[in-house]
């Protein structure tokens, strides 16, 4: 940890001691609270598909509350990164978690996510989303560490992230509002409404809209870069007709826009350079601006229903959650730093991705106080692709002006001795899955866990190409030129068959405190790749997992300590690398491909620290240490990457928190949040730490409030990123473009003023 680094974490605990002697004034009430009111909340998770305390589970879980997301001011699911530590989010290659260290990022639509993000027992598996827009009316996030094959239904080798939002409650009538409006014209909107329609039936509705303006500059169409704006909502009627059936339906909407794009830091062919400086904009690494005339953007929806059943059969629950989403993706993203008519590398870079799944499970559950207990279900999913995509470059020469003389294009999305210009891509991967999970009560300390899953999954796509009309998007007809020949096959299938399983024995050492350990084994399946034009598909993955761990709370629930050793080794692990491919000029390109490295070992510690000294006061922190690295990756037979680290995989990562509820009067309260996260260096390319690195740095937030005694309203001040922390997201060696990033709107500093209301 550096010198400044190490700056920053004192001032974060300053804060933190801060906060202790505010509350200092409280010790004299302590003596006459119970140790109940002074406890540490209870932890309810669903992570064995049943309803309990989180130190009861055999399994290392990161639990994040709604409120300490509210409070930390974060707005979307990939913030989870700066929660959790161990988790991180790769915003390139298709996008995607990682959780300790391991993950794949790709482009390919067949290949499968290995961190799935679950929201209210959906699997949210479309290609370039998450599942999630807009982080209003959660209850609570789970995240599991390791591979979750038993009882998840989908394929997870890393982990999955269990989203819970607020189910509707039976014969309330409540309202819950929050406006904040900060720097850079940031506003977060959001609203929940509970109705009871009847006795027996309830509507919950939530919406939000949620904006803010970026830190970089178009200079040439003088627009922001890196600007986001996202709205949605989200609908829930439950029904419960008497205590041996409830039905929820649900329906959720969300809408994402951003104009997050390439932008310049080094190695741009002179010209461009000088060009790029005469227009004001300086390449470097903590450079957002960029020239180009044509404007990047990303624009994504995603909606969907689902219904989830539970009904008593004498002391067993059967379950059945149904499900169908779709999810559109419009990808603008041109590549050329300078206006078109004067130097050019992609301009014309548009895909169009439509996404539809259904999926289905039912499970049966025993009653868990039985000395066997057991889940057994059934899962289905089904999930189809289809991406129109051109990429139309001229590789350094500029575009002429509407209605000038046409010039060639290089269809990078075209094939030699093809008609058609635009990639068509078409995919369908199907999982069929049996899983249960059985649990024997040895001793009143002994539990052994038994769990397996039955996986079936067909893969399919196919690549082909049409021709789009070039003049209203060029204004001309151009020559376009392919660059590569079509594949040698047009389409291909991968099957697999696979049984994970899990066993996991527990030991009671006290009342509130448990030994567990687990070995157990996870699966991704096979998956077709078309990389510049190339036929490449690829092996299933497996992974063997290990972990050992302390769950434990002391001094009447006043202090909750946690720790877990791990390691997994996975087995054809599917990897993304960057290849190059000929340019159709005599050069050649760099893009992303995918395929197996033969070996890759995770393997660390995590823990986590809960304390409540007092009834106002509680204070959290937790932190990972992970050593992920290839152990047997030699890519096409000339590159070794055998025992480099992964990218997007920091050893070190921490977070701290403290939380103040002081009564100030009889009829207010003072509440104060502050907390940190740091990570250790990474790197984002594969095998690159000389261009892709991305220095240490830490995020801290703060928020100070005060609010009535019946807790209608609360007023406040909030910051973001308080000490101003700059970092890049993602780096890319972009062919004659030189070195290009990514930046985030979390790397700046962002404060403002807040509202909540609680009818």
């Amino acid at each position: 940890m550096h010198f400044r680094s190490y700056s920053r974490l004192l001032a974060t605990v300053s804060c933190g001691g801060i906060a202790v002697l505010t509350a200092s004034g409280a010790a004299a009430q302590t003596a006459e609270q119970t140790e109940g009111e002074a406890a540490l909340p209870e932890i309810v998770v669903t992570a064995q598909r049943r309803t309990e305390n989180s130190q009861d589970v055999p399994l290392a879980i990161q639990t994040v509350s709604g409120q300490a997301i509210a409070n930390a001011g974060y707005t979307d699911v990939t913030d989870l990164q700066y929660l959790a530590p161990g988790v991180q989010y790769d915003p390139t290659q298709g996008a995607a978690f990682q959780i300790r260290g391991v993950g794949t990022t790709s482009f390919d639509f067949s290949n499968a996510k290995s961190v799935n993000v679950v929201v209210d027992n959906v699997v949210m598996d479309g290609q370039r989303a998450n599942g999630l827009i807009g982080m209003v009316d959660i209850d609570h996030v789970d995240v599991l560490m390791g591979p979750q094959g038993t009882l998840f239904g989908k394929n997870s080798t890393s982990g999955v992230i269990s989203v819970t939002t607020n189910r509707p409650r039976l014969g309330v009538t409540s309202f819950r509002g929050s406006v904040s409006l900060g720097e850079h014209n940031e506003r977060i909107l959001n609203a929940t409404v509970n109705l009871p329609i009847a006795e027996n039936v309830a509507l919950r509705i939530s919406g939000f809209d949620q904006a803010e303006d970026g830190f970089g500059r178009n200079v040439t169409l003088d627009r922001k870069v890196g600007s986001v704006h996202e709205y949605g909502g989200r609908a829930k009627l439950y029904f419960e007709p008497n205590d041996s059936f409830n039905l929820t339906l649900a329906g959720d909407y969300g809408h994402h826009w951003d104009s997050s794009v390439r932008t310049p830091v080094r190695d741009q062919p002179p010209q461009v350079t000088e060009m790029l400086k005469e227009l004001g904009v300086v390449p470097g690494p903590e450079s957002a601006d960029t020239a180009d005339s044509q404007f990047g953007e990303i624009e994504t929806e995603e909606w969907g229903f689902s219904g989830k059943m539970e009904l008593a059969l004498g002391e067993h629950t059967l379950t059945s959650i149904t499900a169908y989403r779709r999810t559109g993706y419009d990808n603008a993203t041109p590549a050329n730093l300078l206006p078109i008519d004067q130097y050019a590398f992609v301009p014309f870079n548009q895909g169009y991705l439509d996404t539809e799944k259904v999926s289905q499970e039912v499970h049966l559950a025993s009653p868990a106080d039985r000395p066997v207990s057991y889940v057994i279900g059934f899962f289905y999913n089904d999930l189809q692709a289809v991406q129109t995509q051109y990429q139309w470059a001229t590789l350094g020469a500029p575009v002429p002006a509407e209605g000038g003389k046409s010039t060639i294009l290089y269809a990078l999305t075209g094939a030699i001795g093809e008609a058609g210009n635009t990639s068509l891509f078409d995919a369908k991967n199907e999982t069929v899955a049996g899983f249960g999970q059985l649990q024997f009560d040895l001793t009143s300390r002994l539990r052994l866990t038994l769990g397996g899953r039955y996986t079936h999954d067909e893969n399919w796509q196919e690549l082909s190409y049409i021709q789009t009309d070039p003049v209203p998007i060029v204004g001309y007809d151009p020559t376009f030129v392919a660059t590569s020949a079509p594949p040698a096959f047009r389409q291909g299938t991968a099957k697999g068959d696979n049984f994970s399983w899990r066993v996991a024995p527990e030991y009671q050492i006290g009342e509130n405190a448990m030994i567990y350990a687990s070995f157990s084994t996870g699966y991704k399946p096979a998956g077709i790749a078309f990389v510049g034009n190339k036929y490449a598909p690829y092996a299933d993955e497996t992974v063997k997992a290990w972990e050992v761990g302390l769950k434990s709370e002391w001094f009447g629930r006043r202090l909750r300590f946690n720790i877990d050793f791990f390691r997994s080794d996975f087995t054809d692990f599917q990897a993304t690398i960057l290849t190059r491919i000929p340019d159709g000029a005599g050069g050649t390109l760099l893009v992303s491909a995918i395929g197996n490295a033969g070996g890759l070992r995770s393997q660390g510690v995590e823990t986590s620290i809960a304390v409540r000294p007092t009834r106002s006061l509680s204070l959290t922190a937790s932190g990972s240490y992970t050593d992920a690295k290839f152990t047997d990756y030699v890519y096409n037979t000339t590159t070794d990457y055998t025992g480099t680290r992964l990218p997007n995989a920091p050893e070190w990562a921490a977070t701290l928190a403290a939380n103040l509820d002081q009564p100030v009067s009889d009829s207010w309260r003072l509440l104060a949040h502050a907390d940190y996260a740091w990570r250790s260096e990474y790197w984002t390319v594969v095998g690159q730490p000389e261009y892709s690195r991305v220095p240490s740095f830490g995020l801290a937030n703060a928020r100070l409030s005060v609010a009535n005694e019946a807790g209608t309203i609360e007023a406040g001040i909030y910051a973001r990123n308080l000490f101003d922390t700059y970092f890049s997201t993602g780096w890319q060696i972009y062919g004659g473009l030189g070195l290009l990033h990514y930046t985030s709107p979390r790397a700046r500093r962002t404060a403002g003023v807040f509202v909540n209301f609680n009818f």
